[in-house]
């Protein structure tokens, strides 16, 4: 039975300047190390999903289809020599890498089978190709402690850099990330960005049993995935640029789900969106009443959404767009955030406003001294961005 009850009242964690301040082993590699050690592997983890005591069918229709689809298409691209059909192919298999991303995170959170392994290995064929499953689990799991939401220390999905760390740069990598926090750049090279990152992280971090094991998962997941393309002959391209155009569709979702605020209720958008992407993100895009309850099912979020929405925008400071529509409106080409945490204290030698490299005097921390102030989008809104 679905929990309608009113949200708790609002007494969240606040990010200050201590609790952004850079702490020990705070790169990224370091993180997803940290994330790793803390996951003491599945003999330690719930069998059996929480509130979950009998198959939740719609799910289970969704993965069904989504594999229909990839198969479909894959085979259509396998059989024939048109270019159109070959290209009608990659919009499928774009379609089909997305929605299996967000049946993952479905299953992440404890769908759509009373057990754990059953319903993880609902999601075994690797179809993303790119992503081991046993990551994404356990460093989204990680960004789901609300209190450290955004810190770019804490929160394996942030979108923020510490601010010593953005100025120590060089300007073409700034350049680089600046498209990058525009909706426009997100898309194109924003896949290619988080892929690089996460695998030098895994790659500094390959000591980590958890690790280690994730990617021999995924290695496996792979081989039915692979032997099927081969199978058909399925031209590499197809398929490489299907998937990425998957991954680039689900940037569209992450773009904006977070910003910097004092508050952790008001770091989580709504967007109120009924359309496709809506139903491609099993929506995700209700993201703040997501973060408040992580365990309500995809189909039962509008619902819910419907009788607190007055509270959920109440706590989360009106940060919330109409539509996807909006969202492109907004930020195709304008940025939503700054690179550096604008939050975030930044470790500077007195005197000096080069970073921290610059002098030997003591660190001076600097930070703004105000959220920034919430935004309620239109279709016309023009405001000034960081992944997953």
């Amino acid at each position: 039975m679905r929990d309608l009850s009113p949200l708790p009242p609002a007494g969240p964690p606040v990010l200050t300047s201590t609790s952004l301040a850079p702490t020990q082993g705070g790169s990224p590699s370091a993180i997803t190390e940290r994330v790793a050690l803390e996951d003491r592997g599945p003999a330690l983890r719930p069998r059996r999903n929480l509130g979950v005591d009998k198959p939740e069918w719609p799910t289970l229709g969704l993965i069904v289809l989504t594999y229909a689809l990839w198969l479909g298409v894959t085979a259509l691209a396998g059989l024939t020599e048109s270019v159109v059909l070959q290209i009608a192919a990659v919009v499928g298999i774009a379609l089909a890498t997305a929605m299996h991303s967000s049946l993952s995170h479905e299953i992440t959170h404890g769908h759509p089978l009373p057990s754990r392994a059953w319903s993880e290995a609902l999601v075994f064929p690797a179809l993303s190709l790119a992503i081991p499953y046993e990551r994404f689990r356990d460093t989204h799991l990680a960004h789901h402690r609300d209190e450290r939401l955004t810190d770019p220390h804490e929160d394996p999905e942030s979108n923020y850099l510490d601010p010593a760390v953005w100025a120590g740069l060089p300007r073409p990598v700034k350049w680089l990330m600046l498209f990058n926090n525009r909706l426009v750049g997100r898309m194109l090279i924003g896949p290619a960005l988080g892929l690089v990152r996460f695998y030098a992280d895994d790659l500094t971090a390959w000591r980590v049993p958890a690790v280690r094991r994730a990617w021999a998962l995924h290695a496996l997941g792979l081989i039915p995935v692979v032997g099927w393309l081969m199978l058909l002959g399925t031209p590499a391209w197809v398929v490489l640029v299907g998937s990425y155009a998957g991954l680039s569709l689900l940037r569209i979702r992450t773009f904006l789900e977070h910003r910097a605020h004092e508050r952790a209720p008001g770091r989580s958008v709504i967007i109120e969106d009924r359309g496709p992407l809506a139903v491609l993100f099993l929506n995700n895009n209700l993201h703040a009443l997501h973060h408040a309850q992580p365990r309500v099912a995809w189909y039962r979020l509008p619902a819910l959404y419907r009788v607190r929405r007055e509270a959920l925008l109440r706590d989360n400071g009106g940060y919330s767009y109409p539509s996807y529509w909006a969202v492109f409106a907004a930020h195709l080409w304008q940025a939503k955030d700054p690179v550096p945490h604008p939050l975030m204290p930044t470790l500077m030698p007195a005197g000096s406003a080069r970073g921290p490299d610059a002098g030997h005097a003591g660190p001076v921390r600097r930070r703004s001294t105000q959220a920034p102030a919430p935004r309620q989008a239109s279709v016309n809104a023009q405001a000034p961005a960081g992944e997953a």
